[in-house]
């Protein structure tokens, strides 16, 4: 039988990377932990909590399995891309090594990089998502504006037909429209962002919010701490019916108590001569303006309702 020992034959012994269904990874090297710096403004954050007590007793029993991603700096020190809670777990096991890949990355591609690696975790608190989609739009735009000949990279040539945040879409699974309400977020205040973390505001209503300006989301935290957390259509009437440089924060809780009506913004548009003067030559009559104006927002709307799709 083709499977039948043969005398003198040596019989491979699994290792116990096999067992354990690590992959082989080449080009891995042992690094102090104490040389490893996390990733500069890293949106991911790491907590001392029950996952990560389990993390620390398996690290304990078996070692780090899986190798992290570091790119090395002109100090003889590396920044940390793809592990940093397998780093701060292998610390808190007593290790004073860790498996480490050595990369050689451009800052953008470090970005890129380190976002993607810590999107595929299960749980992503929303204020992760809205740093981490912001950190790697900007990365991915940077990179579109300067291709080179190799770039076939997850960014690819085809950004000269799409834009950034559609390819972003694509690969996240969210809709454009998505990506930037959670990009969105980062306006927030942290105390807010925080509640919108712990469940406690709700993420509609914190992205309403977050188009506040700061001084009346510190107001809006200190009434959620009193009063508890507004409806949707307060904040939402809030923010689209008054103005912010006038509001008070004595009317704002009037406003949110229903102790004061919010002032309804007239629905009825107007334009002056003076304002549209600017933008048509001075023959064209009334009805010409206006179907232009409908003409631009037609565009407009149709514009709008394909990003929506």
């Amino acid at each position: 039988m083709a499977n039948e020992k043969r005398p003198g034959q040596k019989i491979k012994m699994t290792s116990i990377d096999e067992l354990l269904c690590v992959p082989e990874v080449e080009g891995t090297v042992d690094i102090d932990i104490r040389a490893i710096y996390p990733f500069e403004n890293h949106p991911f954050k790491v907590l001392d909590d029950a996952k990560m007590d389990e993390l620390v007793d398996s690290i304990k029993a078996n070692g780090v399995l899986t190798p992290v991603i570091v790119r090395p700096d002109d100090e003889g020190t590396y920044e940390m891309i793809s592990g940093h809670r397998r780093l701060h777990a292998a610390g808190r096991a007593g290790l004073t090594k860790i498996p480490a890949i050595v990369k050689e990355m451009t800052n953008d591609d470090a970005i890129i990089a380190m976002v993607d690696s810590n999107l595929q975790r299960e749980e992503i608190l929303p204020s992760e998502k809205a740093f981490s989609y912001k950190m790697k739009l900007e990365a991915m735009k940077r990179k579109a504006g300067r291709p080179d000949k190799g770039n076939y990279s997850q960014v690819g040539n085809n950004l000269l037909t799409k834009t950034s945040s559609e390819e972003l879409s694509k690969q996240v699974g969210e809709s454009r429209n998505q990506i930037f309400r959670f990009v969105r977020l980062t306006e927030l205040i942290p105390e807010l962002l925080d509640l919108v973390d712990e469940k406690r505001v709700p993420f509609v209503s914190g992205y309403e919010m977050s188009y506040f300006t700061r001084q009346i989301q510190k107001w809006l935290y200190e009434y959620i701490r009193e009063n508890g957390v507004p409806k949707w259509d307060q904040i939402n009437e809030l923010r689209i019916n008054t103005n912010q440089a006038e509001l008070t924060q004595q009317q704002m809780i009037e406003y949110l108590n229903g102790l004061r009506p919010i002032p309804k913004e007239s629905s009825k548009i107007t334009f002056t001569e003076r304002k549209l003067s600017k933008y048509f030559p001075p023959y064209y009559s009334r009805r010409e303006r206006e179907a232009i104006i409908l003409e631009l927002l037609e565009k407009w709307k149709a514009e709008q309702e394909s990003q929506e799709e």
